[in-house]
């Protein structure tokens, strides 16, 4: 089904569709007049025009002429698509409602920090009044985008004020550790840039990676305009503390970009990868080289990892079996490789699109969009939620349906997000963009089922820009990216507002409203779609390491763990935590302690060097385990050196 505006080919609707085109002109012009006369009776409108109000005003206001000019476009006989009207109408108010979630400045930040990002101004049913730093470096590089670019001059401020929020949260003592200890992993903070001291799943390590990407953004382009003295004072030091983090921590686990799962996940690991390599070519920029070595050899371990293992290998941990995030039998990347779940999530194309390198084509070792590793599972994913969904019932491949994270999921039941199904089209725009600039795609045996569900006739090969087959499937695939931006477009509520979700059997939208990634991730499908190129960050090119992937535990301690526990006959006392050299609190995989000097159980064993972690003992006998009470002990690896963790069982 087609989803565009009929042509108006009657003369007489021509006429029609103009004139309401001009009554909406002038009866903008008159709403303008009232509503100004209104305000000022209440001595209000100075507060409307002046205050963050008012780009939401002005855009909302330019989307009723744009909807009046287009229909008068539509019944002219221009075939205007549904998802034109909607990137020209929600890009606007996107963009308005975007920079109303930011700072002391914006009309729903309230009580915000300058270059704060609030996640959402909803504070119950969920409470999202909180600032991820994952949520606010993807916004973050979104405006920097635009500003670098030359699309918009207006940012610089809101940008500043970005690179000293994030200076200051990066000194907070949190739950996860001081700057030195961990911190740096910690999800969230209060918005007045104090640390959120409640239960969550932490560490998650793709903060300072995403932190880094949009501020090494940023700084490329201010050394471009010769303000060397900023990049090197303001912007270095955090780049350098974040990039030590990740060069030092990508081989342990982390909690997932959904916040639910421990384990590798692909999402992390491909945007450490992009920022380390990105860190390496900003340090020598500025004379820092011989500072960041080691960044360099991990961008390559982290990329033998991508590609060959995804078991975490640490020396500490033995090898057992190996896993990749790529399931060669099931033809999709595996996002998490824990948790119990499919491993087909949105992880995987939100991280294509946010490691996107143009210049690196279809390149399948970065995992590059239009790669056929990228584009197969892009169909697993989709395929997923084509029956799990009522409002997608019935649509077939490779029409568009919504989709959520991942099928399984159940927060507030399991829902279709904007930003998910946004994803999906800015993969296949993506992929359009590369496929255009070399007037060429391939497809491959692994590609081969996502082609053929637009030309079931297609075989392997290349096909030259000037082919029929060429041209058949980039217009369908063009159509379809379209045709995923038109499903949004249809559970967007008439003021353009995005919330996180949609309800999965109603389309109407639930969770937190106003959700500042459901915006940020509008406008970057809008920019794909647009034909938008970035600036490579030096994905061309690369190859996997030759040999056996080797991992990097960090510095490491050597840590003594002893309780005093008296047990009954063939009972014995293990340890689990909250690292993975502590077995991430698994029972059946807890350590065994030796009772040599019983009733001292003890055990010695590796750990990483300045860590914030919990840890408790448990005891087994005959499959029955008994958890130590309430709560877990906490405790902190030393810089160097050994330590004990002593403690009596309770």
């Amino acid at each position: 089904m087609s989803l565009t505006v009929p042509r108006a080919y009657i003369p007489h609707l021509v006429f029609l569709g103009c004139g309401i085109a001009a009554y909406a002109c002038f009866a903008r012009l008159y709403l303008l007049a009232q509503i100004e006369s209104l305000f000022t009776s209440y001595k209000e409108w100075a507060w409307v025009s002046g205050s963050s109000f008012a780009p939401l005003y002005r855009a909302r206001m330019r989307v009723v002429l744009l909807s009046a000019l287009g229909f008068c476009a539509s019944v002219l006989g221009h075939k205007a698509s549904v998802v034109d009207q909607y990137v020209a109408n929600e890009g606007p108010i996107a963009k308005a409602e975007l920079l109303a979630n930011i700072g002391s400045g914006g009309s729903r930040s309230s009580g915000a920090k300058p270059g704060v990002v609030i996640a959402s101004p909803s504070t119950e049913d969920p409470n999202y009044l909180y600032t991820w730093i994952r949520d606010a470096s993807l916004v973050y590089k979104c405006l920097i985008d635009q500003y670098t670019l030359g699309e918009d001059h207006t940012l610089r401020g809101h940008i500043d004020d970005f690179v000293w929020s994030q200076t200051v949260l990066q000194q907070v003592s949190n739950p996860s550790g001081i700057l030195t200890t961990g911190g740096l992993g910690e999800p969230k903070f209060k918005i007045s840039l104090e640390a959120f001291t409640g239960g969550w799943g932490r560490p998650q390590k793709d903060g300072p990676a995403l932190r880094s990407i949009a501020l090494i953004t940023y700084a490329n382009w201010l050394l471009e305009q010769k303000n060397v003295t900023y990049v090197t004072q303001k912007i270095w030091p955090v780049v350098k503390l974040d990039l030590d983090y990740v060069t030092n921590r990508w081989n342990s686990s982390g909690f997932d970009l959904w916040e639910e799962v421990s384990s590798a996940s692909f999402f992390t690991s491909a945007v450490q990868h992009k920022a380390l390599r990105q860190g390496v070519t900003f340090a020598k920029k500025i004379g820092q080289a011989s500072a960041v070595t080691n960044w360099a050899t991990q961008a390559e371990n982290i990329l033998c990892f991508l590609q060959v293992s995804a078991q975490i290998l640490c020396i500490y941990t033995p090898l057992t079996g190996s896993k990749t995030y790529w399931n060669s039998a099931g033809s999709h990347i595996t996002s998490n490789t824990n948790g119990g779940r499919s491993g087909i999530d949105a992880n995987s194309a939100l991280a294509s699109i946010h490691t996107f390198d143009a210049a690196a084509g279809c390149d399948a070792t970065t995992f590059q969009p239009c790669s056929d590793k990228a584009l197969a599972s892009l169909k697993i994913y989709v395929d997923a939620f084509r029956t799990i969904y009522t409002i997608n019932n019935g649509t077939t491949a490779p029409g568009a349906v919504a989709t959520g994270r991942y099928p399984e999921d159940v927060y507030y039941n399991g829902n279709p997000w904007y930003l998910t199904t946004a994803a999906v089209a800015e993969q296949l725009y993506d992929a359009l963009i590369v496929w255009e600039v070399q007037r060429s795609l391939t497809v491959t045996k692994i590609s081969l089922a996502f082609f053929q569900q637009f030309l079931p006739s297609v075989k392997p090969g290349t096909y030259a820009s000037n082919s029929k087959t060429y041209k058949t499937l980039v217009d369908a695939i063009r159509q379809n990216a379209d045709d995923f931006l038109a499903v949004n477009a249809k559970y967007t509520p008439a003021d353009g507002s995005l919330s996180e979700q949609y309800q999965r059997d109603t389309g109407v939208p639930l969770s937190a409203k106003h959700l500042t990634w459901s915006y940020a991730s509008a406008l970057t499908v809008f920019a794909a779609r647009a034909g938008r190129v970035l600036p490579s960050w030096g994905a061309k090119g690369l190859k996997v390491p030759s040999g056996a992937c080797v991992g990097n535990p960090g510095p490491i301690i050597s840590a003594t763990f002893s309780v005093v526990a008296e047990t009954v006959f063939g009972e014995n006392v293990y340890l689990t935590g909250s690292i993975d050299q502590l077995k991430n609190w698994s029972p059946d995989n807890a350590l065994l302690l030796s009772a040599d000097a019983y009733p001292t159980w003890s055990i010695t064993l590796d750990i990483p060097a300045s860590t914030n972690f919990e840890f408790k003992f448990i005891k087994k006998n005959n499959g029955t385990v008994s958890w130590e009470s309430d709560p877990n002990n906490q405790a902190t690896s030393p810089d160097t050196g050994n330590v004990t963790f002593a403690s009596t069982w309770r």
